[in-house]
């Protein structure tokens, strides 16, 4: 099916993929041009993945362009974002789906791990935002969606400092929403239990049944279930949600 023959939800809406060229992020870019955004890919280090997510949109009737993100730096994001309304005159949605893992014991955690994990998965978030948001104050509307982690709901052993970022996500969605409330702005989060992404490919065979067996739908989910979240999010139809974070976990129980 082509995207022309798809609900026009977002016909007009410019958004703002940020990490949109990693598994979750890419299903979200796709979504979202489905349903008839623009969308700018954001990428740090996937330049031919975003190009091939550009060209997917493009050969189903969408329009999108990649854009380079540097989230760790507070003036790139700002320069982001204003590259995004120089192209498009406006921006509507902002997604921040970029993250970065770390795997190993919290006392083995050094400083520049710890400050890595933090800046991306978390203070780019905060900076994005605060780029974007008077872009969507100068129309009266707009949709901010992060994309954060089971794990910073309920904390994860070996993934100390993710699961604080992640957490922090949380607490910046729900504070965020209650300023932007008042302006026809919405902030909610997803929270994504076990994804098929590459991020979970340290998981061997044995490894991913044990996790398999305690998500109650029966599968791991994909970079499309957290999109289609994601989806409802930005839309018309979510103009009461904010402040939310949805779990999206097929039932999935993370505590021991």
């Amino acid at each position: 099916m082509s995207m022309s023959q798809n609900l026009r939800e977002q016909s007009g809406r410019v958004a703002l993929v940020i990490g949109g060229s990693g598994g979750i992020g890419a299903a979200i870019s796709v979504e979202l041009a489905y349903r008839g955004a623009r969308v700018a890919v954001g990428y740090a280090r996937g330049a031919e993945r975003a190009e091939r997510i550009v060209n997917e949109i493009a050969a189903a009737g969408g329009e999108a362009r990649g854009v380079h993100a540097d989230v760790r730096s507070e003036s790139a994001c700002r320069e982001l974002v204003e590259a995004v309304e120089r192209m498009w005159g406006r921006l509507d949605i902002l997604v921040y789906a970029a993250g970065v893992d770390l795997w190993g014991l919290a006392l083995d955690t050094t400083p520049t791990e710890w400050r890595n994990v933090l800046d991306i998965n978390l203070q780019g978030a905060f900076f994005a935002a605060q780029a974007a948001i008077p872009k969507m104050m100068a129309h009266g509307w707009g949709r901010i969606v992060l994309v954060g982690s089971i794990w910073g709901e309920v904390g994860a052993a070996l993934e100390v400092p993710y699961s604080a970022a992640k957490a922090g996500l949380s607490g910046l969605t729900r504070a965020l929403a209650k300023e932007m409330a008042r302006s026809g702005i919405t902030v909610n989060s997803v929270a994504p239990g076990v994804i098929d992404t590459a991020m979970n490919d340290r998981f061997d065979d044995e490894e991913k049944a044990a996790l398999l067996a305690r998500i109650p739908v029966g599968r791991l989910g994909t970079g499309r279930d957290v999109a289609h979240a994601v989806r409802f999010l930005t839309s018309e139809d979510a103009a009461y949600v904010t402040g939310h974070v949805l779990w999206v976990t097929g039932g999935f129980d993370p505590l021991p």
